[in-house]
């Protein structure tokens, strides 16, 4: 079984301590989102646990807790996401200056093809562009180079929650003609650095452009990195239509990330957790 750590708020910023409490007590009872009444018990037992996912934007609180997690027998990886946007976008994301700095610390602990840079959402207006997406990422990437293996990219999703958050930015959806265009400048730009390039839920075919379709939760990196077969099904089939992610169960609960970003589609206000 792969834990998803999680999808719905960032466990290693805000929560890691109640991370480690639950691994020392070898279980969590997680709420579903949909019926709030209804509730499972999941067993976090390292014998059940194939992997841990770590999905965040600030892992740094966790630093002082690997040691122990690693102790405990857990593999585990991080999903770390870091993007050009600023306060007004990502109010409650430390300097980016200061994550890059973490995002290094965190390769050199436990090694670049366990720390996963996701480049997401991207998000278009008329300033942030294909060039101005394609210079931010260039100087990311550049930062990034030799402490990750690869990159995933998504587009910003047109979720219903977001629309009242995001409109001041003006934003636009492209058409699969301008996201194939972006994907292609970007993927070049990883490859010049080393960095693998895939696209997160991306319905088009960008092979042409040595993309491939992205597995944020990916059974084929855990068994190569850590010799585990993870049980479970290919796809989960309780996430996008075209989400390549592996069967997980997810931890984590809606409206508790205090991060803020306009486009999060786990807030039903960014007001909630803050």
């Amino acid at each position: 079984m792969i834990i998803s750590a999680s999808r719905r708020t960032d466990i290693p910023a805000f929560y890691g301590q109640w991370l480690l409490g639950l691994l020392k007590a070898g279980e969590v009872v997680v709420r579903n989102p949909v019926n709030p009444t209804q509730s499972s018990r999941i067993s976090l037992l390292p014998e059940d646990v194939d992997a841990l996912v770590f999905w965040t934007k600030n892992p740094a609180p966790m630093f002082d807790l690997l040691p122990e997690i690693d102790a405990m027998g857990y593999f585990y990886y991080f999903l770390f996401t870091l993007t050009p946007y600023d306060s007004s976008i990502e109010p409650g994301v430390p300097a980016k200056s200061r994550m890059i700095d973490v995002f290094r610390r965190l390769a050199d602990t436990i090694g670049p093809e366990r720390v996963v840079w996701r480049y997401d959402p991207v998000i278009m207006t008329s300033r942030m562009n294909r060039e101005w997406h394609t210079a931010a990422f260039r100087n990311l990437s550049g930062e990034l180079a030799g402490y990750t293996r690869r990159c995933i990219v998504s587009f910003l999703d047109d979720y219903r929650k977001i629309r009242t958050r995001m409109r001041l930015l003006d934003y636009v959806f492209p058409d699969e003609r301008s996201m194939s265009a972006l994907a292609c400048s970007l993927a070049e730009v990883a490859r010049n650095d080393g960095i693998e390039f895939f696209m997160c839920s991306h319905a088009g075919d960008l092979s042409h452009c040595g993309i491939l379709n992205a597995s944020c939760i990916d059974r084929n990196l855990i068994s190569r990195l850590s010799g585990r077969f993870p049980a479970g099904k290919e796809k989960d089939r309780g996430q996008r239509r075209h989400c390549g992610c592996a069967e997980s169960r997810d931890i984590g609960e809606y409206d508790t990330c205090r991060h803020g970003c306009l486009y999060c589609y786990a807030m039903s206000s960014r007001f909630v957790a803050l």
